[in-house]
């Protein structure tokens, strides 16, 4: 006969949990709840994907900061012959096809540089063609040895002015993007740990009552030898073993489901030989509701986000505006031309060059088109302020919302656990009397029933803790615990 004294490891449970196998197996690996989400973090498909996502944007943010230096740019068409026929007018306006035969090459360098403030560009060039008439024999080049100039839009929009306002919020929110989507995987990877954690915790329960009811079972089967013990609690004893049977099968499926969606998510090789921890390191520390408020509009992409939407707005009212008034271009160019029947002649006494445009364009009759898109755009913003400043509303209630809830759960933890030691003493004190046939069957069953519901309700209390810290974390993007930005 089993000693009663085997339940007694039950207690452990608290501190710490792992399968428990003889000295010949192999030994397990314990894993806790950080180790746990800093492999999700590191080395999950998550995680590669929020990598991924963040490079893709600093290279986005890369790009723009080019558009906004000097360009230089090399252009040429080397060699462009031709051997065709051509159309010519005649003398007396008739149209002939000739044959020809040239080639007109050239080769410029230009260096331009865009203007934010003003929308315009400057640039500077040098270009040298060359053409050469094979049926004539005869070679002339061309050349502008330097030349400066700006092109100028007037009255318009101007989409590098607003770009430079945008692409920055564009480019940190990005960047506070992935520390959220970092986050969120330690949340997932906490929800999943905790069905692991959960699991094991029931096919540990499983086994103990299985091992416990069997015990019981071979008492009550000498106390009825005895006549001591009727036939209908024996039977209610047997029918306990063969529950406790079934409920270890149950629970060994369970944690085997658990433990394959946690390795799916965040590719840790999880066996028979890996055991995961309680979490009991609790900060010791309540949240502060302001400081989590303060953090969050520092830290979090969706206030960064509310400034670009509103920035966006007003981006397309002054579209709506540039597009649909005047529009006019001036362009302004001055350098040095020549051409000559050598190269070295170009840059011999070249002349000035000068050119000088405006071009326009005033709508006259447009049927209120302009208007239109104009006030669209205006309500368009109007839209965008309110959205976001209810988006705003909510964002701060979902935070003031989660410390509350979190400084609660913390709070309830320790009634929590106190209840689940409370449970598993009148259960041993119970087991321990009906050993000495001082109380009935059904007794018992309560007392094991307590038992089991207060080791889950304390386990799933841990979770909803452990879910609210890290929830709490992504909402702030704040360390509590080190009280330091999340980086």
């Amino acid at each position: 006969m089993k000693s009663p004294g085997f339940l007694f490891s039950l207690t452990l449970f608290s501190i710490l949990l792992f399968w428990r196998y003889s000295s010949g197996q192999k030994q397990e690996q314990i894993l806790n709840l950080q180790e746990v989400v800093d492999l999700a973090q590191g080395q999950s498909i998550a995680a590669s994907q929020a990598k991924t996502t963040r490079q893709t944007r600093y290279w986005e943010w890369r790009t723009f900061q080019a558009d906004l230096r000097p360009q230089l740019l090399l252009q040429g068409n080397l060699p462009d012959f031709q051997r065709s026929y051509s159309e010519v007018i005649q003398p007396d306006g008739t149209v002939d096809f000739q044959p020809i035969k040239i080639n007109n090459s050239g080769l410029s360098l230009n260096l331009q540089q865009r203007i934010a403030a003003t929308g315009g560009t400057v640039f500077a060039n040098t270009l040298i063609q060359r053409f050469d008439d094979f049926d004539r024999e005869r070679t002339i080049y061309n050349g502008r040895p330097f030349s400066i100039g700006i092109e100028q839009p007037l009255f318009g929009f101007n989409q590098l002015r607003w770009d430079k306002k945008i692409e920055p919020l564009r480019y940190q929110e990005s960047q506070q993007q992935y520390l959220l989507d970092c986050e969120l995987i330690a949340v997932d990877a906490t929800e999943l740990y905790f069905d692991v954690l959960l699991a094991q915790v029931n096919l540990e329960m499983a086994r103990v009552n299985l091992a416990n009811n069997d015990t019981l079972y071979a008492i009550a089967q000498e106390r009825a030898a005895l006549g001591r013990l009727s036939q209908n609690d024996l039977l209610q004893l047997q029918l306990g073993v063969l529950n406790a049977r079934k409920d270890e099968a149950t629970a060994r499926q369970d944690l085997a489901g658990a433990q394959q969606r946690l390795q799916a998510f965040t590719g840790i090789s999880l066996d028979k030989n890996t055991g995961l921890t309680l979490p009991l390191d609790i900060p010791a520390v309540p949240v502060d509701e302001a400081t989590a408020l303060e953090q969050a509009r520092l830290n979090r992409p969706e206030v960064t986000g509310f400034r670009r939407r509103q920035l966006e707005a007003d981006q397309t009212m002054a579209r709506a505006r540039g597009e649909t008034g005047i529009e006019a271009t001036l362009q302004a160019n001055f350098g040095l031309s020549n051409r000559a029947s050598n190269l070295a002649d170009i840059y011999t006494r070249p002349q000035d060059q000068q050119i000088v445009s405006l071009q326009f364009a005033i709508p006259i009759l447009d049927w209120g088109r302009a208007s239109s898109r104009r006030e669209t755009a205006k309500a368009n913003r109007e839209l965008v302020n309110a959205t976001v400043e209810q988006d705003r509303i909510n964002f701060e209630q979902e935070i003031q919302t989660q410390v509350t809830l979190y400084n609660m759960l913390r709070e309830q933890l320790a009634l929590v656990r106190e209840a689940d030691q409370i449970a598993q003493e009148r259960y041993q004190i119970a087991k321990d009397r009906f050993v000495l046939g001082d109380l009935s069957i059904t007794d018992l069953n309560l007392a094991i029933q307590e038992k089991d519901r207060a080791k889950r309700d304390y386990v799933t209390a841990l979770r909803l803790f452990w879910d609210a810290h890290y929830t709490l974390r992504t909402l702030t993007l704040y360390d509590f615990e080190k009280h330091q930005k999340i980086f």
